[in-house]
């Protein structure tokens, strides 16, 4: 199978279980030991890495549509009477993946491969 695929599906089932935990009832939400502002920071840099190393062409895109996902992930917590949607929340999270999307991007630079705007 070709590692671009396996990085694509892992983006998309990255995305799939932020959706999950994003919106689901608060007792279902895993608990960790670290700050939960870190916690969504990182789940949010995992997915900018992922998506910007699966499709290093669409780095823009990926960008755009990962800090709108954010904010429309948030509001959906307002559907859900256990979540509450905070702007902050979704800020922290943008700020995640745009450093995700950096550093994948400055991999991709390192190891030479061209992309596009878009």
């Amino acid at each position: 199978m070709n590692k671009l695929f396996l990085v694509r599906v892992a983006a998309w089932m990255s995305l799939a279980a932020v959706i999950f935990v994003t919106v689901c009832p608060i007792e279902y939400r895993p608990h960790d030991i670290i700050d939960v502002d870190v916690d969504r920071a990182m789940a949010f840099m995992v997915m900018g890495i992922l998506f910007v190393t699966g499709y290093p062409r669409r780095i823009v895109l990926c960008a755009i549509l990962l800090v709108i996902g954010a904010f429309a992930l948030e509001t959906l917590q307002f559907l859900s009477p256990t979540r509450h949607a905070h702007f902050e929340d979704a800020a922290t999270k943008s700020m995640g993946a745009l450093f995700g999307v950096f550093l994948a991007e400055v991999v991709n630079r390192i190891r030479g491969i061209r992309h596009k705007a878009g």
